[in-house]
């Protein structure tokens, strides 16, 4: 197997992510996504792995995840998703793989791009047209930060530093236009295609 060209260091920021194969379901039921989430919580802690934001969706996920020590953050999501691979494959009775291939990591070296990613992150149930409003996505620690729900796995001081308010932070995620919806409306509003 070839090695990553990425490397993981303490205190530094990555965005980790991937879908299941064939962009098949990964999580199935609410038992699914929580047994996940109990086991990346067993983990942090192992792994002296700070979660900023995650999302997890039908058939991928994402993570925001700081490395605060000398466990690599690719040996943290390699024990969760081997543990959640295997019981998912004994539970529904599968073999194999369950992901498209490894995990996609890229390191996060700007402030701007890293609040541009918590929003991204936290908007993808949205833009995928599952809820009306990130918070009634269970699956993500979007209500940790804007302060309706009383979750572990955030960074409230992350939060707190760039944001001054849990408003900001939902009016941040809320009014934002993404780039391509821009670019199409304004192409429509052009030449009425």
């Amino acid at each position: 197997m070839a090695r990553r060209k990425i490397l993981f260091l303490p205190n530094n920021y990555y965005h980790i992510y991937n879908r299941g194969a064939h962009q098949n379901n990964i999580f199935r039921t609410d038992g699914d996504y929580k047994f996940l989430l109990k086991y990346v919580k067993k983990e942090i802690e192992r792994c002296a792995i700070t979660v900023v934001a995650y999302c997890l969706m039908d058939n991928h996920y994402h993570f925001l995840l700081r490395q605060n020590g000398d466990t690599e953050i690719s040996q943290f999501i390699q024990a969760v998703f081997n543990i959640y691979t295997k019981a998912f494959n004994t539970k529904y009775k599968l073999s194999g793989t369950l992901f498209e291939g490894p995990f996609k990591a890229i390191h996060v070296d700007r402030s701007e791009y890293l609040l541009h990613l918590c929003r991204y992150i936290h908007r993808n149930p949205l833009e995928a047209k599952m809820v009306v409003r990130p918070e009634q996505w269970d699956y993500s620690n979007y209500a940790e930060f804007i302060g309706k729900r009383n979750g572990d796995l955030v960074d409230r001081e992350f939060v707190k530093i760039n944001f001054d308010t849990p408003e900001a932070y939902e009016d941040f995620v809320m009014n934002y236009v993404p780039p391509e919806k821009t670019q199409k409306e304004l192409r429509h509003y052009l030449f009425w295609d």
